[in-house]
């Protein structure tokens, strides 16, 4: 790959890592703002100035500076001195860095997009790993961008340094978003016919429920044995039903009767077809023998995140960072003991993939199909 200081020998200098890197530090400090507030349903532009969680009160310019605030401050709201997570910092740090690679690495002409491509998966990796869910406005603006830059730099599909125009490279850029967003689709239609529904049955009646959030970064949950289900766990697409077995069913104090009770995202129908919305509940519960709860393989976010991906980096860079990803999961996986049956946010290790591959990986993709001899 034809790298800044064989095109650009003004630019390749050292000293122009310096903005770069404190580019990045401040973009990483509003992608906190929008890891905490967007899967809130919270607007990143109001309040205007960042707050804490806790006592609410807007912090100061001099409590905003990228990385030196967390440091001076210690960690903690200079106002209630509640903890401020390590993630904060984490996340300007990360971004610094990898905004970094990239002016290094990379010919100014596609710095920029690429810049955007890594505070986009910085953003999606954390709200994945906090929330489970992956906000797919964030991924079409991704794939819009990635096919652009194919066009702007057409080496961008293939990483190889060779030349091409611009329709060569959206074309490659296109392939590779189908590539991964046809084809990751295709594996968790499957996955959701082969393992849609986990079905819960008890010897005795037991008592479920619908529980409030508790806090504001917490989800309603469906509870049933003691046992909570996130809402946003059991309600992946429209069409998703979670079927309670019911023996009693309560709705604001009044019993309603028992048989199969249906809950949707949005609302309820009851055995005797009535429908009611569930905003307009205070309280749901009662007693049940059963429930069939819907369930994925693999949620769509991680589809559009492989498409975004593949619009950047064509087929390649998709069969690469899927293969990589996995690997990061079992690895992941085995480190923390997470069993077979616990849930995995696969965002992360596909962004991790996407870096991977961009900073090195298609190297060893070359030398791999040259060992194969293709």
């Amino acid at each position: 790959m034809a790298g800044v200081s064989v095109i650009y020998p003004p630019l390749a200098h050292w000293i122009w890592l310096v903005p770069a890197v404190m580019i990045g530090a401040c973009i990483g400090s509003f992608l906190n703002v929008v890891i905490y507030r967007l899967p809130l349903g919270m607007s990143v532009n109001e309040p205007k100035r960042s707050f804490c969680p806790l006592c609410k009160n807007q912090l100061g310019m001099w409590q905003n500076v990228p990385v030196a605030s967390w440091l001076v401050l210690k960690g903690k709201c200079a106002y209630c001195r509640a903890p401020i997570p390590f993630r904060y910092i984490a996340v300007e740090i990360v971004t610094a860095i990898l905004f970094g690679l990239v002016w290094w690495l990379f010919p100014p002409q596609v710095v920029i997009f690429l810049w955007v491509l890594m505070a986009l998966l910085v953003a999606i990796t954390y709200i994945d790993a906090e929330h489970l869910i992956i906000p797919t406005n964030m991924t079409w603006a991704g794939s819009v961008l990635g096919l652009i830059a194919c066009a702007v730099w057409p080496q961008l599909p293939t990483m190889a340094g060779i030349g091409g125009n611009w329709w060569e490279g959206l074309m490659g850029g296109a392939i590779g978003w189908i590539a991964g967003f046809v084809g990751l689709w295709v594996v968790v239609e499957l996955g959701k016919k082969a393992f849609g529904r986990r079905q819960m049955k008890f010897d005795k009646e037991v008592e479920w429920s619908l529980r409030e959030p508790e806090g504001d970064e917490d989800p309603m949950c469906f509870v049933i044995d003691g046992e909570a289900i996130a809402w946003w766990d059991i309600f992946s697409r429209k069409t998703d039903r979670l079927v309670v077995d019911a023996t009693e069913v309560i709705v604001d104090g009044e019993e309603t009767g028992a048989g199969q009770l249906v809950i949707r995202e949005t609302g309820i129908e009851l055995a005797d077809g009535r429908k009611l919305e569930l905003e307009k509940m205070v309280t749901l519960s009662g007693r049940a023998r059963g429930v069939v709860i819907p369930r994925e393989a693999m949620g769509m976010g991680d589809v559009h995140l492989l498409g975004m991906i593949g619009a950047f980096f064509g087929w390649t860079g998709v069969f690469f960072s899927l293969f990589s990803a996995s690997i990061f999961a079992i690895v992941a996986a085995v480190i923390g003991r997470i069993g077979f049956g616990r849930q995995l946010p696969f965002g992360p290790f596909l962004a991790l993939g996407a870096v991977a591959w961009m900073f090195g990986g298609w190297r060893v993709w070359q030398w791999y199909m040259g060992l194969a001899g293709f």
